[in-house]
This record gives C-alpha cells, sequence and structure tokens, in this order.
C-alpha cells in the first residue's frame, strides 16, 4: 500500500508544479518508512522525499529516462527522527523546553510551545509564575482556564499556545482544495523568467552554481534548504544576532551551507541583504508572512526588485489573512488540527512518531524550488507551502486503528546512516540525508559551520 500512496502523493505534486507525470516512472518501487503511527507518516515521509529526488534527477535527457531512483526507507525514517541521533560533544541536547508540551485545561488541552526563551517569557507572564517555576505550578497554573480564553490570551501576548482540538473534515477539504504545492500563478504577481543562473546538468549536483539565501529557522526551511545545498545549491543562511537559532537546532540541518548575521530590522543589514539578493537565485522564507511583509521582504516586494528571483516561503499557517500573523510550529498545527486527538490515547492527546510536517514540507519545498531552476513545469518565481496544508494532506491518507502498526527502528540500524563531523572544535553526530541522486545516496559536501561565522557575502 505505502508505494501506492507515496506515489500518488508525488503525483499530486507533479500536477501542482506543472510537471509531466510519465516522470513518476523514473522512481522505483517506494519503500515504507519505519515510522509508526495511525496516520500514514510513512507514505508522507516517503511521498516527499520522493519528490524531491526526482525534481534533482528527472527529465533531462537519455540518462534520465533509463535511471531509475530508488530510496531508502530506513533512512527517510532516521533522517525525519534525527533529533533522536543528534549528539554535541558527546550530549544529547535537550530539544523540548519545561514549558512545551500539552496541558490540561477546565475543559480541554492546551499545547504550548516555550523553547525559545522569549516565547517562555511570554508564557509565564500570563501565567503569572516565576521564572524557576517547576511544570507542577505551571500545570496548577493552566487548570483552572478554559482552552480557548488561554489560547488566545498567550497568542495575543505574542507566545504559542493552541486549542488541541478533534479534526474536522470540512476544514480539511477546504485546505486539500488549495495546492500542497502553491505556485502563486494566477494572484497577479511577477512571472518573469527566474534566477540568474543556469541548473548544472551534473547528475550528482544539479544545482551547482546556484544561489540561495536562506532565511528560516527550526525545522522544515532548514530542510528545505538543506537539500538543496546537498543538490549543490550554495546556500547562505542569515540570522539575527538578537535571537540567532539554537546552536544544537543547527548542526542537525546546517550542512552544506554557510551562515552569516544580519539584523533585517536595521536599514543598513537589509541594504546589504538586498545586495545579496541582487545576485541570488532564490531566496526561501520561513518567518511569519506578515513579519515578512512589514520589512519589504515579502515575495512582492522582493520580485518588484529583483523579478529574476525564486522566492518560496513556508508558515506554520499559511499565508491568508489573519494566519499571515500567527507563530506557529509542527507540534502546535499537530495540536491544533486534529492529529494529536488521532495519535492519543484514553483521552489524552499524542503525537507522530516524527516532526513529520515539518520535514516533509521542507523536501517538498526543496522540489518545487528545483523544479523552478531547472526550468521544468510551471515557472512563476513564487512558491509558498504550509504546515496546515501538509497537515490537510496527511490526515486523508489511509490509516490503521493500531497505535503501532510496525516496529521503530533499533539503535543498530539506526548506526549505518548516521554521520560524525566536527563543527569548529565541536564534535557533532547526526544523521545521513535521506534524498538520493541518480547514481545513490548523495553525502554531505561539508559538515555545517558554527552559526554567524561566514561574511555576507558570495563564494
Amino acid at each position: 500500500m505505502s508505494d501506492e500512496v507515496a506515489r500518488a502523493l508525488v503525483g499530486r505534486v507533479w500536477a501542482d508544479l506543472g510537471r509531466d507525470l510519465g516522470e513518476l516512472e523514473h522512481l522505483d518501487r517506494l519503500p515504507e518508512a519505519p515510522l509508526p503511527a495511525r496516520l500514514d507518516v510513512s507514505s508522507l515521509a516517503v511521498g516527499s522525499v520522493a519528490a524531491a529526488s526526482l525534481a534533482g534527477a528527472a527529465g533531462d535527457g537519455d540518462r534520465a529516462r533509463r535511471t531509475r531512483l530508488r530510496l531508502d526507507g530506513d533512512r527517510i525514517a532516521v533522517a525525519f527522527t534525527s533529533d533522536r541521533d543528534l549528539l554535541v560533544d558527546g550530549r544529547a541536547p535537550d530539544v523540548w523546553s519545561p514549558l512545551s508540551g500539552f496541558w490540561r485545561t477546565a475543559d480541554g488541552w492546551v499545547r504550548t510551545h516555550g523553547n525559545y526563551p522569549h516565547h517562555a517569557r511570554v508564557l509565564r507572564r500570563v501565567l503569572a509564575v516565576p521564572d524557576d517555576a517547576t511544570r507542577e505550578a505551571v500545570a496548577d497554573a493552566i487548570l483552572p482556564r478554559t482552552a480557548a480564553d488561554l489560547a488566545a490570551e498567550v497568542e495575543s501576548a505574542g507566545g504559542l499556545c493552541v486549542v488541541v482540538r478533534a479534526e474536522d473534515p470540512a476544514t480539511d477539504a477546504a485546505w486539500r482544495a488549495r495546492p500542497i504545492v502553491d505556485l502563486g500563478d494566477g494572484d497577479g504577481e511577477l512571472t518573469t523568467p527566474t534566477g540568474r543562473r543556469e541548473a548544472s546538468d551534473r547528475p550528482d549536483r544539479p544545482l551547482a552554481g546556484v544561489r540561495v539565501l536562506d532565511l528560516t529557522r527550526v525545522i522544515a526551511g532548514p530542510v528545505g534548504t538543506r537539500t538543496l545545498a546537498l543538490l549543490g545549491a550554495d546556500v547562505l543562511r542569515i540570522d539575527s544576532p538578537r535571537s540567532p537559532e539554537f546552536a544544537w537546532q543547527h548542526v542537525d540541518t546546517g550542512a552544506g551551507k554557510r551562515t552569516t548575521l544580519l539584523d533585517l530590522a536595521r536599514r543598513g543589514d537589509r541594504a546589504v541583504f538586498d545586495a545579496l539578493a541582487r545576485d541570488a537565485d532564490v531566496v526561501v522564507t520561513g518567518y511569519r508572512p506578515a513579519a515578512m511583509t512589514r520589512l519589504g521582504l515579502d515575495a512582492r516586494a522582493l520580485r518588484s526588485r529583483h523579478p529574476h528571483l525564486v522566492v518560496a516561503s513556508l508558515s506554520a499557517w499559511g499565508d491568508h489573512a489573519e494566519a499571515g500573523e500567527r507563530r506557529g510550529f509542527d507540534s502546535l498545527v499537530q495540536a491544533a488540527s486534529g492529529v494529536a486527538v488521532v495519535e492519543g490515547d484514553d483521552g489524552l492527546p499524542g503525537a507522530l512518531p516524527a516532526q513529520a510536517l515539518d520535514h516533509a514540507t521542507g523536501y517538498l519545498l526543496a522540489a518545487a524550488v528545483t523544479s523552478q531552476l531547472r526550468g521544468h513545469g510551471r515557472r512563476t518565481g513564487r512558491v509558498r507551502l504550509s504546515l496546515r496544508r501538509t497537515a490537510a494532506e496527511l490526515l486523508a491518507l489511509p490509516r490503521t486503528d493500531v497505535r503501532a502498526p510496525g516496529a521503530a527502528l533499533t539503535d543498530a540500524e539506526r548506526e549505518p546512516h548516521r554521520r560524525r563531523f566536527d563543527v569548529g572544535d565541536v564534535a557533532v553526530r547526526t544523521t545521513a540525508p535521506a534524498v538520493v541522486g541518480a547514481d545513490g545516496p548523495l553525502e554531505w559536501p561539508a559538515p555545517p559551520h558554527r552559526l554567524g561565522v561566514d561574511p555576507p557575502r558570495w563564494r
């Protein structure tokens, strides 16, 4: 069943991209990925990786037509759960803050996200708990509140809290009426030819020479740009010196990239960014759409100044109306969309075996950008994705009544897919890339750089 379901997912993505569905013949039988859940996380993972792999390999001449792309289901499962393998100087980082998680309220459940210090401060302020509050104290502060009121207050204060809701078939059907990968054609945006540089014809590095500005953080965007780097692009990640990414999170998704610091709230640093964009081919953004618009860094503004750019943006909730102002992460979208209820037990909400919405959306972004750069399908210079749209796709896939229909990989089975490298003087262990090339799995051209160490210029 996994081959059929995953292949159908690739077909829907290919239709969104305006690609020839005959290219799906390049795919060998698609494997199962050991990601046990009630929802078909395996097909979502395999289908998204297959789309990115196919975009990097298919469509160029007789050699591509003879190629059969083979994916490794175990490697995909390991890549989608890479945080489980991550060691920094021999220690596993604390992935979740004590303020992140599910909490019982007076009338249901909420899910909070307090990993970043500024979001944690908002939660503590709304709950009137001290900085050193225990989880028990936080639970006591949340329990008397109603879920909707608490979520609304936290969000209006700039924090992250959503009501845990059951799935709504009508809402999901409305989401699925939109493309999984939205190229934005027909909305009045510029549709000139995209990119300053021709994509390479090298099967191992099809994006060699392409320049990508990476304005993303956490998982989805960095996975997408990491995949572009794997395919040969020169990726320059930009973070703010005021709120840089967690170092552990960057090393997990930063292989093959360079990284610099610019404060895009400052006019001078925006001018530096604009100079970089002038000679870039792609800009990828992963911040709230409304925030990008206020900075003049939304797709319309960027392409009005630099019509050659491919601008790809991803968000948690979409970029329409109020959604463009909402903050969000994979765990929150799982909770708000009904995924957490489906994966729960005995009235308790649950979670997918991976941040699958993040990872899948990242690979789909890479597929769309690669397709634009290589001149296949519709070329609009615009790519939009959201975690909520990906969740709607997952909720429509087949599901099982069994909580764990298959076994997760053992440590011994994960070991062949791990890689070790040094980032400066720090030893890191993480997972291998999931995307494959025409002649077999690609390997990283370089380990991640330490965050912010590179100058803001192209090679």
